[in-house]
């Protein structure tokens, strides 16, 4: 029993491990689209790659403490609970990386007169909007367990 909690541990901490790496290159990157933006052309666009680098890179840092969280918890925590708040900011933050970048490219669009390609936006906003029905649904539905946990 102690071997599987240890290895279950130390599995989830290579991967917590991993996706932090990942979070810390995406946030280099934000760093050099920003730097980039400053000193090229196309300061608007280069600052939105940034600003978008960043929502990557704090998914990704929510993902690596979510996983963390789940396989190192003991027996003494309740799991439902920190599974409904691990999973609650981290589709919160997908959510406003959808809705972001989907205003970014209605912006984008309205700028190049491209308004046949306006369907597109539309299609990520309701994505986004669908995943944050899901995520209520989830919580209505979970609620219960979590009360009895």
């Amino acid at each position: 029993m102690e071997f599987e909690r240890r290895a279950k541990l130390a599995a989830a901490s290579v991967f917590a491990i991993a996706f932090m790496i990942i979070s810390l290159s995406m946030i280099g990157l934000s760093v050099h689209h920003f730097i980039e933006a400053i000193t090229g052309d196309d300061f608007v666009s280069g600052v939105i790659k940034s600003i978008n680098d960043l929502f990557i890179a704090l998914a990704t840092y929510e993902l690596a403490v979510g996983i963390y969280k789940e396989y190192s918890a003991t027996d003494d925590e309740n799991i439902v609970v920190s599974i409904r708040k691990t999973i609650t900011r981290f589709v919160g933050v997908v959510v406003i990386a959808l809705v972001l970048e989907g205003l970014i490219m209605i912006i984008k669009y309205s700028q190049l007169e491209l308004a046949g390609n306006m369907q597109y936006p539309v299609y990520v906003i309701c994505s986004a909007a669908l995943l944050l029905l899901a995520l209520g649904v989830f919580l209505k539905f979970s609620q219960d367990s979590a009360k009895k946990s």
